[in-house]
């Protein structure tokens, strides 16, 4: 879409935004907000979808209530509907319906019974169908009975009018095939609240740019793929990011321990109009119980909660994700557990990349075991890059990126790459450039050293440094200071003594004319 008209869309969101700010936190506006698209989106969708099944009986869906075969077209429409979008909304059930009775002859009517059964109907159209568990609870952080919406009815249902007058005055485009104002408008909020709401929104949000090197790399030399996943998947930024690197991804996968946040991936991706048959996300945790286990895929992203606590039982010594490591990672840091499981779901001639904290590169012990592993035993690891500070919602530590392959087309070497230094500063973050992003990846792709920016260390380099990966080992930053002439300096002091003593009888020449101490 055109920069300005994106610009309009996010003004116009960000005033809506402002209508809740002040009633509640940015979580729970952002929640409400977000909630309300997704029922635009699919109001939309409906509509559209009806409209041109109904073209050849020259009717609209709206013209079908009140019509002699009223209940036999909206049959047939209901059917088509939830094979085709995975639910189905009555005419009157639409968003714009709703909205204009809510706003009626300019007055503030109550539409706030009405709204909740709306949202009810939505997710009942899809029981016992195949779309059941994709719709299933969307609308579940949506409480229309919350008092942070006021603290009447009256004042709850003024509060939710005003908001979808606002959301109806804006045009989504669904017709024209090339936009994507939508999807647009839902990663703006969701970057917006992210960067308000502190680290609790960082950890299901991944800043655009970092994802974008993810999804590159994991696509490198593909222009399709089969399958990508993402365990630690939040709102399912990454993994459409990587839908946008190729011409077409056959299947999504993700899983996400946070209730809100999986339903706000379900909405992103069936937004983002990938369709249900196409989307298998879960709400469970993923080190303690995966729910893909039996599949592998082509590419895995991830950006886990960084050195977050897991159970490190002594059980998953018997789990294939990490029995041959002979260690478990510590319980109070799971990112290599987050490792071992996707190098399990990896698929062999897959790629994988990973966003975790500097630790993993050199910290000992259990870490260091299964890094050793990873590279002696296995030869997995094909590349570490090392990323500005800074960068990530929450959290101002330096991160890397670790990318691993079971089949490398350079299994002699690692390659190492410091992007730490190659930054934009924009208000508080730290910000990765367009040319930082194309840098990173394009020293990935052709493998290219460069002096302070990459290198390629043989396997016996690393093995020489213990298999401790920190970056600082491997590419040399080090900035030769000037050499100071000391010649020089002398002669500058002494001038300036010189100037000094000048300047002081000019002073005393002064205060003598005029009759006054002088100040030494």
């Amino acid at each position: 879409m055109a920069a300005e008209q994106k610009q309009k869309l996010e003004q116009q969101l960000w005033n809506i935004a402002n209508t809740l700010r002040g009633k509640m936190d940015a979580d729970d506006f952002r929640d409400y907000i977000l909630g309300f698209i997704f029922y635009k989106y699919l109001s939309t969708k409906m509509d559209l979808y009806a409209n041109t099944i109904l073209k050849p009986d020259g009717l609209t869906f709206q013209e079908v209530a009140g019509h002699v075969d009223e209940a036999l077209l909206m049959q047939e429409i209901k059917q088509l509907a939830i094979d085709k979008l995975g639910f189905f909304l009555e005419p009157a059930d639409l968003f714009s319906e709703l909205a204009q009775r809510g706003n009626a002859g300019g007055k503030n009517n109550f539409i706030l019974g009405d709204l909740a059964k709306v949202l009810t109907h939505i997710e009942q159209s899809t029981m016992g169908a195949e779309s059941e568990e994709d719709f299933g609870n969307l609308f579940a952080d949506l409480d229309l009975t919350s008092h942070k919406l006021g603290k009447s009815e009256a004042d709850k249902n003024e509060l939710i009018v005003k908001v979808l007058v606002h959301l109806d005055e804006i045009d989504f485009d669904l017709e024209n095939t090339d936009s994507d104002v939508l999807g647009d408008a839902y990663e703006y909020l969701i970057g917006q609240f992210a960067s308000g709401a502190g680290k609790k929104a960082g950890e299901f949000y991944t800043p655009q740019q970092v994802s974008s090197v993810l999804a590159q790399i994991v696509t490198a030399g593909k222009d399709q793929l089969k399958s990508v996943y993402d365990p630690t998947c939040g709102s399912g930024s990454l993994l459409l990011r990587v839908a946008k690197e190729v011409k077409n991804v056959s299947a999504f996968y993700g899983q996400e321990m946070n209730p809100t946040t999986y339903n706000l991936c379900r909405m992103n991706m069936i937004m983002h109009d990938v369709h249900y048959k196409r989307f298998d996300i879960k709400n469970e945790d993923t080190l303690e119980r995966p729910l893909h286990l039996d599949m592998r895929f082509e590419a895995i992203v991830a950006n886990p909660p960084f050195s977050a606590n897991w159970s490190a039982s002594p059980l998953f010594m018997n789990d294939d994700r990490f029995s041959a490591y002979g260690k478990l990672a510590p319980s109070s840091k799971a990112d290599f557990a987050f490792v071992q499981h996707m190098v399990h779901q990896l698929d062999d001639n897959g790629t994988m990349a990973i966003v975790l904290p500097h630790g993993v590169l050199f910290r000992g012990g259990a870490e260091g075991h299964i890094r050793q592993y990873l590279i002696q035993e296995k030869n997995y690891l094909d590349a570490v890059i090392g990323l500005p500070a800074n960068i990530f919602y929450g959290t101002s530590i330096p991160t890397c990126i670790l990318v691993l392959k079971k089949k490398r087309e350079n299994p002699n070497n690692i390659l190492f790459i410091d992007a730490s230094q190659h930054y934009e500063k924009v208000k508080t973050q730290n910000v990765l450039r367009t040319e930082d992003i194309d840098k990173i990846i394009s020293t990935y792709e052709n493998r290219t050293e460069e002096d302070k920016y990459s290198h390629i260390a043989l396997l016996s380099e690393v093995e020489t440094n213990d298999y401790n990966l920190n970056i600082p080992r491997y590419v040399d930053t080090f900035e030769e200071e000037e050499a100071i002439d000391l010649k020089a300096i002398t002669t500058e002091l002494r001038e300036l003594a010189v100037l000094a003593d000048t300047t002081d009888a000019t002073i005393v020449g002064f205060c003598t004319e005029l009759g006054i101490e002088t100040p030494f």
